[in-house]
């Protein structure tokens, strides 16, 4: 099977799976504010992800391209979206257009509808600083995500087996190239110690990518005669992630991303730590199915919910949303205990 078809594959079958709600949103709940003393109009939901400016905490994560016209099709779409919507947007692995320079305007077609828009760049963990600098060059990016999926790999038939000196290659990457470094999970979480060993070579941002969302996993044993099922059910649920994430004992910046799919979710990830949210098969099935307008209408509809939300908390940013008390219960309650997280933190701050 040619990478063109595989990436067609990862799309059809990402529409097929869906999304389960198991990332552990459900476990958490906003303690009531009856005295907010704010407006929905004092509220502004304006971001910084370390030096990119950001006029939502929303953004588009790296679903496809190198795929021929379909993909070329989608990313072109998604890219009208993220310009009219004021999001930044991240495109699908880049590699295939650095082996086969046919694939290339499958990916540089995000910056021809989005010439002023906040677009990132995407590889694998197993890039050069030279890969690197030519994936950013591609469509002129303003950051660069490195995903690791080394599940997705171990799964899928045709995948990779060998995956030392990754932290080192992610060292130089991060030392050589000019943008940002997003440092990205594909659907399985990051814990605590991943996040410290990242932040150890200078990354300053990592994305989760928790499980709950595009199970990677499961699609890779539906493209395959023999079933890894064992992986169908591995990795870290979104919200324990970016919780993971922001009590590593080097803290940076977190997006949160994984299952994400309405204004609560989204409230819930900052509340935890995150600061920024990521969607991609959330986004993408409403695109498939419903058309370029429904997609926008449901972005302006995430918008609105999420100042909804922070004006009952009284938060008028971000960052004040990040200090809003929250109750953790359940499976994240004990599996926080178990790694030594004090939950007590989150339910007695307050926003001042």
């Amino acid at each position: 099977m040619s990478r063109s078809e595989r990436k067609w594959d990862h799309i059809r079958y990402a529409l097929e799976t869906g999304q389960k709600r198991l990332t552990a949103f459900d476990d958490i709940q906003f303690i009531h504010q009856s005295l907010p003393n704010i407006n929905v109009s004092d509220v502004s939901i304006h971001q910084k992800i370390g030096e990119l400016s950001l006029s939502s905490p929303i953004f588009i994560n790296a679903m496809t391209g190198g795929g021929g016209e379909k993909t070329y099709s989608l990313n072109k779409q998604l890219a009208m979206v993220a310009r009219e919507a004021g999001l930044a947007i991240a495109v699908g692995s880049q590699m295939s257009a650095l082996k086969d320079k046919s694939e290339r305007y499958t990916y540089e077609v995000v910056r021809k509808e989005n010439p002023t828009g906040v677009l990132i760049a995407n590889l694998g963990s197993e890039a050069t600083p030279d890969l690197a600098k030519a994936a950013i060059e591609m469509i002129e990016a303003n950051a660069l995500q490195i995903h690791l999926n080394v599940i997705q790999e171990l799964a899928m038939p045709e995948g990779d087996r060998e995956f030392s000196g990754a932290l080192k290659r992610i060292e130089m990457v991060v030392k050589e190239v000019n943008v940002p470094v997003i440092v990205k999970e594909v659907g399985f979480g990051m814990c605590k110690e991943t996040v410290e060993a990242l932040s150890s070579v200078g990354v300053s941002v990592v994305d989760v990518g928790g499980f709950g969302g595009t199970n990677f996993a499961e699609i890779e044993n539906k493209r395959s005669d023999k079933s890894k099922a064992f992986f169908n059910q591995w990795g870290i649920p979104t919200a324990i992630s970016i919780s993971e994430a922001s009590h590593a004992s080097s803290p940076l910046t977190i997006i949160g991303s994984g299952g994400l799919s309405s204004s609560i979710d989204i409230a819930k990830g900052i509340a935890l730590g995150a600061s920024a949210v990521g969607f991609a098969g959330y986004f993408l099935k409403i695109l498939v199915e419903e058309g370029i307008d429904s997609l926008y209408e449901e972005i302006s509809s995430l918008h609105d919910g999420l100042k909804i939300i922070m004006t009952a908390l009284g938060a008028k940013s971000i960052f004040d949303l990040q200090s809003a008390p929250l109750m953790i219960s359940g499976q994240m309650h004990h599996w926080l205990t178990q790694r030594g997280i004090d939950t007590k933190t989150y339910s007695q701050r307050t926003i001042k």
